[in-house]
């Protein structure tokens, strides 16, 4: 199921969690890193697949649920 041209739910990816397209990384490990005090920045430079407007859409999906 695709929920945006950045987020998708696969039940075959991460047990169907929401996570960055073409990505194993879950929205929820963006969230909880930012939650802990991580900056852009640095999820930026920990995982180097991630965009800036990955780490956004991640945000607006929380915001829309």
């Amino acid at each position: 199921m695709t929920i945006t041209d950045r987020i998708e739910i696969n039940a075959k990816v991460m047990m169907g969690k929401p996570v960055i397209r073409g990505t194993r990384i879950p929205v929820e490990l963006i969230l909880r890193k930012l939650g802990e005090g991580a900056t852009e920045h640095d999820l930026l430079d920990e995982y180097p697949r991630l965009a800036r407007a990955d780490i956004q859409a991640a945000i607006s999906y929380a915001d829309d649920r």
